[in-house]
């Protein structure tokens, strides 16, 4: 009937990559909420950071499951081997709202990394007949390169429940405080459901190149709506012969 514990934090490393965060513990059969992911260990200097541990998965009726461990961060010159931030921990996945009812738990936010942002865990599916899909994580932040990808929404219950909303995507690269060049990262889907869950912002590009991500809002300044413009006219004909990616 007790609750399941959290799961440990990854060791940071101050050479290679760190370690992966512990999986939380599942919740008691009859009661008790399942236990957080723990979070993933930073990377040393040319490392990239670990990945967020899973919730744990609840076997009560009723009980959310645990939700994600966040995304370790990536070293401080990571960029240069192209070692990215981890991907935050999904929310437990299955049974993670209960067999019948509770709510699926929201995914772990993805690592920073100067490479390339971690993406955003997966939010939990919720029990059988009753509860909301847990939010999908925000996709980690980037120092130079792509924002991490948006994680999706967990699905909803087949009765009077919501899909999860897709976790929001990471922000493009940035030098410094201010943000030049890179993609922003995709928003998540929203999780399926009777009501389906609402699609995650998308992040906004770097000031001097780069795509924004699916679904980021539309920008007030006509200079970077021209940008978008001509970078999706050039992409245009690749992607018709290739298929969009």
């Amino acid at each position: 009937m007790g609750s399941g514990g959290a799961g440990g934090a990854g060791g940071s490393s101050t050479s290679d990559n760190g370690g992966a965060g512990g999986a939380g513990g599942a919740g008691g059969w009859l009661s008790g909420n399942a236990g957080v992911g723990g979070a993933g260990g930073a990377g040393g200097l040319l490392g990239g950071g670990g990945l967020g541990g899973a919730g744990g998965a609840s076997t009560s009726a009723t009980a959310s499951g645990g939700a994600g461990g966040q995304g370790g961060a990536a070293g401080l010159l990571s960029g240069f081997v192209g070692a990215d931030g981890g991907h935050g921990g999904a929310g437990g996945q299955g049974a993670a709202g209960g067999p019948l009812a509770g709510a699926g738990s929201s995914g772990g936010t993805g690592g920073s990394g100067n490479a390339g942002g971690g993406a955003g865990g997966a939010g939990g599916n919720a029990g059988l007949l009753f509860g909301d899909g847990g939010v999908g994580g925000t996709g980690g932040t980037s120092g130079q390169g792509v924002g991490g990808i948006g994680g999706d929404g967990g699905s909803a219950g087949l009765l009077f429940s919501n899909g999860g909303a897709g976790g929001a995507g990471g922000a493009g690269g940035a030098a410094g405080s201010g943000v030049l060049i890179g993609n922003g990262g995709n928003g998540g889907i929203g999780g399926a459901g009777p009501t389906p869950g609402g699609n995650g912002v998308g992040g906004t590009s770097g000031l001097l190149l780069g795509l924004d991500g699916f679904n980021a809002p539309t920008s007030t300044s006509p200079i970077h709506t021209l940008q978008q413009q001509a970078l999706n006219a050039i992409n245009a004909p690749i992607q018709a012969a290739t298929g969009p990616h």
